[in-house]
């Protein structure tokens, strides 16, 4: 009776399971005095501060998931779950390399972590992944993905976060293949020297309309962008000063929005708004456009150069803000 009694004292005196993750920890060189945890998709967001020496502590409940710790300048992807109790330590001057998470649940962070510099070492190890010959990016894709799994294997982890890793693996592996698919084609069909696919009749800013033989006799450089394209924005100011530099010569600078008609007052509006220069036009079916579809854009910026009788030099040429493209167009001898 005394021994059945103290067991079920015992039993009963059992720490029962968190509801709420605590997240604590220090960072050395602190950005900011917040730290923000986040997840946009579910529409949380956390902000815990973080004190004069860098310690922070707090809890919160969340749904499992993928989350983001940013610290004012850079982040840190987590994995949590409610129950966990995670400290963080990191030296904001090599974040990605001194980040380490410990306790409960820390786990499937701390791979992540290692992932992320695995992803980074590999992927600045092959800038080129696209360009290589069939053989060769096979062995490089698939011994990148080994190596995930190799990591991913070495603990134990989720069955859940496992799962999700192993099907982002096959999803990754997918998308590149169909990548380099796609640029091996380009290679082909869109060789340098073989006339490039024609577009017509395209709406310009100034007035009337264009098409690309029109252009015949001078150089092409054409840029396909979109007004909800962040990226293409960017390029705006480093497309604005090669045009300046090439002005008067031999050269044309063509940018063709492919936004949908909806978007049409939207495109004149900054056209007009940031002055933007060189030819003007909106293609005539945004990204079902012909000249689009024949050159088998899937993303944009896209850049693309034709030489003066409309053949073509590069289907997907430097982008303004790459110095290549200067070096490119100063061998034309414009």
């Amino acid at each position: 009776m005394y021994a059945a009694i103290v067991s079920l004292a015992i039993v009963s005196c059992k720490k029962e399971s968190n509801d709420f993750v605590t997240l604590s920890g220090t960072i050395t060189n602190k950005n900011s005095d917040s730290l923000v945890v986040s997840n946009p998709q579910l529409g949380f967001q956390k902000v815990i501060k973080v004190d004069e020496n860098g310690s922070f502590k707090d809890t919160m409940k969340v749904a499992d998931g993928y989350y983001r710790a940013f610290d004012g300048k850079e982040f840190a992807t987590l994995y949590l779950k409610n129950g966990a109790d995670i400290n963080i330590t990191l030296d904001t001057k090599e974040f990605d390399e001194t980040i380490k998470f410990t306790g409960a649940g820390a786990d499937e962070s701390n791979y992540l972590a290692k992932s992320a510099l695995l992803r980074d070492a590999f992927f600045k190890e092959n800038e080129n992944l696209l360009d290589l010959p069939q053989e060769e990016f096979d062995t490089k894709l698939n011994g990148y993905v080994s190596d995930l799994n190799t990591q991913l294997n070495a603990t134990t982890l989720d069955s859940t976060f496992v799962a999700g890793q192993k099907a982002d693996f096959g999803r990754m592996q997918e998308y590149f293949k169909k990548m380099h698919g796609q640029k091996m084609l380009i290679k082909t069909k869109l060789a340098k020297g073989t006339p490039s696919p024609l577009f017509e009749n395209y709406e310009n800013y100034k007035g009337g309309t264009t098409s690309l033989a029109d252009l015949k006799g001078k150089y092409v450089y054409i840029d396909l962008w979109a007004t909800w394209c962040n990226p293409c924005k960017r390029e705006i100011p480093f497309l604005q000063k090669v045009e300046k530099q090439f002005h008067g010569k031999d050269i044309e600078f063509v940018s063709i929005s492919i936004d949908e008609k909806k978007n049409h007052e939207a495109w004149k509006k900054m056209v007009a708004d940031k002055e933007l220069t060189g030819v003007q036009l909106f293609a005539d079916n945004d990204w079902k456009s012909q000249f689009v579809q024949e050159y088998m854009v899937s993303g944009i910026p896209r850049f693309i150069l034709l030489d003066k009788e409309g053949n073509i030099i590069s289907p997907d040429a430097p982008r303004p803000s790459n110095p290549e493209l200067v070096e490119v167009l100063n061998t034309l001898n414009l």
